[in-house]
């Protein structure tokens, strides 16, 4: 059985409220889970305790082989508890050919 721990929605309309679960790849978002681990609360400020993970249930679960989403993977590198390899975007770093030139045509102009 493939394990992942992902968001699962809670709240009301327009008033998010996540929990951080562990269940398996194939359940719906808001379907069945196996541990609810800890929660995220997107409405609070960036300073203050928008996410509570239990690290020791994480660290089981990891070792047990679930696989954290992205989302959940940057909580988690946060906390400290996993590593997130920084991403690029190779295609984003430098504009393409055509852009290239219509920038060089817009400077003779």
């Amino acid at each position: 059985m493939a394990l992942k721990i992902r968001l699962a929605r809670a709240g009301s309309k327009k008033r998010p409220y996540y929990h951080v679960v562990v269940a398996d790849a194939r359940s719906p978002r808001d379907g069945r889970f196996i541990e609810a681990i800890g929660s995220w609360n997107p409405l609070l400020p960036k300073d203050g305790e928008r996410v509570k993970v239990d690290a020791d249930r994480v660290k089981h679960w990891l070792a047990n082989g679930a696989q954290p989403t992205d989302r959940v993977l940057r909580f988690l590198d946060e906390a400290g508890i996993a590593k997130r390899d920084a991403r690029s975007n190779p295609k984003k770093a430098e504009p393409g050919k055509k852009a290239q030139e219509r920038a060089k045509d817009a400077l003779t102009l």
